[in-house]
């Protein structure tokens, strides 16, 4: 794997290293820096985390380059200072969104070059990179290339043709596209922040890393992860991604209500809905009052829950619609078991889950983003829909990795297992090497498991 990421930790004299992973997520709102490694019982555990407020992005959208790199090189710089010592963070996964995220079907077709041996990961890399170079519209570019199901020499309903006979290959692909200005400008703000993009992944596939369980992917379920300036929405069944989507509102819409229809400043609107705003008017008392600071030698003013939760529905049951309408669209609205999951900043919003329910008909719960991670002393501190972007990239990232690292064939074993045996036979048996034996009673031990088998 190359361009490797560490951590470094000061211990006596020695420095241990080990390979980490960095995700990055550039908000609306918030710029969080999430870094993950893998324990010794190779479960994922977050080291690390910082954020900074986004002061340079709008609906998902880069508007002001100076200011996110200040706000990404703020995030990082607090991610660095580890309680386990220095981080040395060079390369990482970023999350995209934005109006401009397009989504679209296509069925590929690729012939290998080796005809006699069995299909390798090597060749589903080089199927799914030869699908990027599809001619897309004018401006735009593609961000992932997902393969759904595959057709091998005519065999239809495959998921993973690893290790199979074939040479033909077919495919449907689940691509992503977005504006190419748009990409270029994560990447400018990443790489003048002193950071390397590893990867760009779009946000809901993140999400979904991190919040959903692989019986739900397997039933049917809609992500709905709500962001400060979009819903991005992600639909898996039978384990597939069959759907995503980005609709261009989100937590910072219905601040702007809270703001016009109570006519207080902007700060003092997201205070309220944070800490008091219901996604269901009926069940704020009309009598429960809150007083909101007046301007300069102005009186406060008072408002009720039941109006502030009044603004709230109203904007939510919108938003509600338009993602009842790519589920629809989505053609899997009748085999959606899971029903839908809803992340994200948006979804700490009380009642949330009971408007989500009589809108869509659809059984509705909150994802957390510590489902997947090793049990830590400071799990707690991560358990928030807000970070389910960040952390799911940390667990796409060790997915890519996993998935592209090479892995020990018989044939390999069995050439190992050859020059070991030369090694010795034309040496000195008292200076054969540890690391030799280790080879050899390894080698010993597969063959021996194989027989078993």
């Amino acid at each position: 794997m190359k361009d490797k990421l560490y951590v470094e930790k000061e211990a006596s004299s020695n420095v241990k290293r080990s390979r980490i992973v960095v995700g990055l997520d550039i908000g609306t709102t918030k710029i969080a820096c999430f870094v993950g490694r893998k324990n010794e019982h190779n479960k994922i555990e977050i080291i690390s985390m910082g954020k900074s407020e986004s002061l340079g992005v709008m609906r998902g959208v880069v508007s002001n380059i100076e200011k996110t790199i200040q706000s990404i090189l703020a995030a990082v710089e607090e991610t660095r200072n580890c309680p386990e010592g220095e981080l040395s963070i060079r390369n990482v996964n970023v999350g995209i969104a934005g109006q401009h995220i397009r989504s679209l079907q296509h069925r590929g077709m690729y012939t290998r070059r080796n005809r006699n041996g069995e299909i390798s990961q090597a060749d589903i890399n080089a199927f799914v990179d030869d699908m990027f170079n599809l001619v897309m519209s004018p401006g735009e570019e593609i961000i992932s290339v997902i393969p759904q199901e595959y057709i091998v020499d005519g065999q239809p309903e495959i998921k993973d043709p690893i290790g199979m006979a074939g040479v033909r290959m077919e495919a449907n692909f689940h691509v992503i596209t977005g504006q190419v200005s748009n990409i270029m400008n994560i990447k400018t703000c990443v790489e003048r922040a002193g950071l390397n993009v590893r990867e760009i992944i779009l946000e809901p596939i993140a999400s979904a890393e991190a919040v959903l369980s692989d019986e739900e992917k397997e039933a049917g379920v809609v992500l709905v992860d709500i962001g400060g300036g979009t819903t991005d929405i992600a639909i898996f069944q039978d384990g597939i991604i069959r759907h995503t989507a980005v609709i261009p509102f989100g937590g910072n819409v219905i601040t702007q209500d809270i703001k016009e229809g109570c006519q207080i400043m902007q700060r003092h609107a997201e205070a309220l809905k944070v800490r008091y705003g219901s996604a269901l008017a009926s069940e704020s008392k009309t009598n429960e009052v809150v007083c909101i600071p007046g301007l300069r030698n102005r009186p406060p003013k008072e408002i009720t829950l039941h109006n502030l939760a009044s603004i709230i529905q109203a904007r939510m049951e919108e938003i509600i619609e338009l993602v009842n309408y790519e589920i629809k669209n989505s053609g899997y609205s009748k085999k959606l078991i899971a029903g839908i999951v809803v992340t994200g900043g948006g979804a700490q919003l009380k009642h949330l889950t009971q408007l989500f329910e009589y809108l869509t008909g659809m059984d509705t719960r909150i994802g957390y983003p510590t489902e997947h991670l090793a049990n830590t002393n400071d799990l707690e501190n991560f358990a928030s829909p807000i970070y389910s972007t960040g952390i799911g990239l940390v667990l796409s990232g060790f997915e890519t990795m996993d998935k592209n690292a090479p892995k020990e064939s018989n044939e390999t074993i069995f050439e190992e297992k050859k020059k070991a045996e030369q090694i010795i036979t034309h040496s000195n048996p008292k200076r054969t090497s540890v690391f030799i034996e280790k080879l050899l009673r390894r080698t010993k031990d597969f063959f021996d498991d194989s027989d078993d088998n």
